[in-house]
């Protein structure tokens, strides 16, 4: 893109950036309309085009459903396919309350095994885990010895990737112990020891998968991207052919805006119900405490942000989409701020600081 035209769609209106779009895009409002401050916004610009977050891609807000703020600070613009890694988990969870939806799963509370057929034995067989829950696996507190932020795990993230089996590589996980200092589920918040986990999110997707019977990109298509009108999401696949369920999932900034409104709309989008109202409450309900300052629901961070409390699919990087319900407001933040100090601290600072701060009294 050249740079003159870089420059005219980050100083453009929200709506003269969107006028040419498709007809299934986001209704469009300028920020007044939908009470935001626009020279708040356009100080948020600034400080992003001066590095002080600094490399923030795009920024996206919707307020009442519709669509007010658009900037790109990037050379991809709207069309780029953003991998903004673990995002993706969130996505994973709506596709299995999809397949509840449709009596594919009978529920969160079905054991996985049943639905990941033809497996050669575990390498570490146990009783406990042929009882591994869908809902154990979207609220990141399975018995599988899997933590992606202790690099001596053995279910890391790192080291299934060096493997072609990735499903095989979490069913193969030992019993994770609970030594002293750490909680046992039945002493811990809501009943589940929270574990961030990628590997089991990725055998989620398998699960999935076996229970619709046709591949999770199909099954994505239909059931979810196509009611959006999301097209052409670009899965990471494994070795073995599998689509990573886990992270990595390339889309649109406006098609992760969609993804965050769905949920804001309780599953509804133009007028049809694409997710149940029933799926959406219980996913955005705590089931485990990830942190002494964030519950997490199904693949979904739940925190508090200004006094706000907000759902949050979160990826590496900072990359963001943060749905605040009682302002009505979903926000974009998308960044490449991988090899940055506290990413998600830069993007939760511009959330707070600049996008809910516009919101006016």
């Amino acid at each position: 893109m050249k740079s003159s035209l870089l420059a005219a769609l980050l100083l453009a209106t929200p709506l003269t950036a969107y006028a040419a779009t498709p007809a299934r895009e986001m209704p469009t409002a300028s920020p007044a309309a939908e009470g935001l401050s626009a020279a708040k916004l356009e100080a948020m610009s600034a400080a992003i085009k001066a590095g002080q977050f600094q490399q923030i891609t795009s920024v996206l807000i919707a307020r009442h459903g519709k669509l007010v703020f658009e900037a790109y600070y990037d050379e991809g613009g709207a069309a780029a396919r953003r991998n903004t890694r673990s995002t993706t988990k969130t996505v994973t969870a709506m596709l299995a309350g999809a397949a509840i939806d449709r009596g594919a799963l009978p529920g969160v509370s079905a054991p996985i095994k049943a639905y990941l057929e033809d497996r050669p034995p575990a390498a570490h067989p146990d009783p406990r885990k042929d009882k591994v829950t869908v809902e154990d696996l979207l609220t990141m507190s399975s018995i599988a010895e899997c933590d992606d932020q202790n690099q001596y795990s053995r279910g890391n993230e790192e080291r299934m990737y060096l493997i072609e089996d990735w499903v095989g590589f979490y069913l193969d996980l030992p019993v994770r112990g609970f030594p002293p200092w750490s909680s046992k589920p039945e002493a811990s918040p809501y009943g589940r020891a929270f574990s961030y986990c990628t590997a089991g999110v990725t055998t989620l997707g398998a699960v999935i998968q076996g229970a619709v019977g046709k591949p999770l990109p199909a099954f994505a298509d239909e059931a979810l991207f196509g009611p959006l009108g999301i097209d052409k999401p670009d899965w990471p696949i494994s070795p073995l052919g599998l689509a990573q369920g886990g992270g990595g999932l390339g889309l649109r900034s406006r098609d992760l805006l969609k993804l965050g409104q769905l949920y804001a709309n309780g599953g509804r989008w133009e007028g049809k119900q694409v997710l149940s109202a029933a799926f959406v409450a219980t996913a955005t309900a705590p089931h485990a405490q990830a942190r002494s300052d964030a519950d997490y629901g199904y693949l979904i961070w739940l925190q508090t942000f200004a006094g706000h409390k907000a759902w949050a699919m979160s990826g590496t990087g900072g990359n963001k989409v943060v749905i605040v319900p009682d302002l009505s407001l979903v926000a974009v933040i998308t960044t490449t701020n991988f090899g940055v100090r506290q990413p998600h601290a830069i993007s939760e600072k511009l959330l707070t600081d600049h996008i809910l701060a516009a919101v006016e009294p």
